[in-house]
């Protein structure tokens, strides 16, 4: 299981925030490229970066931070937030994004979700963030009556390269993530499911993993507050 390590960010730094709420937001380093070398050089293997301003906004608005990461770390990295077109898209992918995320797209044009899969194999991924089992969009700020697993298998035969599953109710909050929910998601389809929201614990990695179905989980204020000791949690997920 990859352990991803997540830089939010928001008028370009690095953030957390409580349920998605922009208006709870932490501060954990203004200088994000910093962060992700830091990451780095406790032995990750991947990057996870979200635009948070970008999801509100419709369009990339940290890009800046974003282009400084994947100049300066030799890890793949991917990205979520605001990319909602396929010039966006390939714009990304051009500037050496190994995978971008889409989201609140996934809903409203799921035409594009196929058609990026299609012309980048290995390079998109479908973000589903959900509160109470039903995707919300635009930065979590609309809830639709979508549910998760139906969205999730209708996108088998697309060829995504995984589904990034948020419970928003647990992110950013320390709780744990919704483990069952996204066991049961990942054994709903055949995609890659990576695990998102909660993630606080080397217990919760260790539950996660213990699954057997669950490829990957992002985790972010609890390497931040060292809950998670980003060197340690990467060599005994190895195991």
């Amino acid at each position: 299981m990859i352990l991803y390590p997540a830089i939010d960010l928001k008028d370009g730094n690095a953030v957390r925030l409580v349920h998605g709420d922009m208006d709870q937001t932490t501060v954990f380093n203004d200088d994000p490229t910093a962060q992700a070398r830091a990451f780095v050089d406790a032995g990750c293997e991947w990057l996870h970066l979200v635009d948070l301003n970008g999801a509100f906004a419709g369009e990339p608005v940290n890009a800046a931070p974003v282009e400084a990461i994947l100049k300066t770390c030799p890890v793949p990295a991917q990205l979520g937030g605001g990319i909602r077109d396929m010039a966006t898209i390939e714009r990304w992918l051009d500037k050496g994004l190994a995978r971008v995320i889409l989201g609140t797209v996934a809903v409203e044009n799921p035409d594009l979700v196929r058609e990026a899969a299609k012309a980048f194999p290995g390079k998109v991924a479908v973000g589903l963030d959900a509160r109470n089992g039903r995707v919300a969009t635009r930065g979590w700020a609309e809830e639709t009556d979508v549910m998760v697993t139906d969205l999730a298998k209708s996108f088998e035969d697309a060829g995504i390269a995984a589904i990034i599953y948020t419970d928003i109710m647990r992110d950013g909050a320390m709780k744990g993530p919704n483990i069952d929910a996204t066991a049961e998601l990942a054994r709903a389809v055949d995609i890659p499911v990576i695990a998102s929201g909660g993630v606080s614990s080397m217990a919760d990695l260790s539950a996660l993993k213990a699954t057997g179905v669950i490829s990957g989980a992002i985790s972010g204020r609890a390497l931040y507050d060292g809950a998670i000791d980003l060197s340690e949690a990467l060599k005994a997920l190895a195991t």
